[in-house]
């Protein structure tokens, strides 16, 4: 699949995967979704749920390390500022050296153009937040929130996901 066939269906999982609702509840029920998923598969991930004024999930996996948080704070920041998937951004951008190009004037150490930061959107107030997954290459953390999204949304996930690259 072209990197523009993969951006048209991010842009689609980003217009489909949005809550009614969102409160610390919701981010719970997410984050633990994501966490049994993560550990169920061994994967050694870092889950940092957030609305853009305070934490409401964080949960740090067997085998993750201690930079996995710094970049999941990274790829929250880079939804906050763009209000859309860090792993489109790595695509449209499609810059080898995984930096914002100047022009934005962002700090590499606050901001990261790498895959697993997602936007929390709610129908009729748009984007309220950020799951993002650090741990995995940017592909398989856009993945396993994806994954998450559509079992808990009740979306079908064979639609919707990224096929293997």
């Amino acid at each position: 699949m072209a990197a523009a066939d993969d951006i048209a269906l991010i842009k689609r999982q980003e217009t489909e995967l949005v809550f009614d609702r969102f409160d610390e509840n919701v981010a719970f029920e997410i984050g633990s979704l994501l966490r049994r998923r993560a550990l169920d598969a061994g994967l050694p991930v870092v889950i940092d749920i957030r609305n853009f004024d305070r934490p409401l999930f964080y949960a740090a996996l067997p085998g993750s390390a201690g930079n996995n948080f710094n970049w999941a704070r990274r790829k929250i920041n880079t939804v906050s500022m763009f209000r859309k998937s860090t792993y489109r951004m790595v695509l449209e951008m499609a810059r080898p050296d995984s930096v914002f190009p100047p022009r934005y004037g962002l700090d590499m150490s606050e901001y990261a153009l790498a895959g697993g930061g997602f936007p929390v959107s709610v129908k009729g107030a748009g984007v309220v937040g950020v799951i993002a997954v650090s741990g995995l290459p940017d592909r398989q953390d856009h993945g396993l929130i994806v994954a998450a999204l559509c079992e808990f949304l009740g979306k079908d996930a064979a639609t919707l996901a990224l096929p293997e690259a």
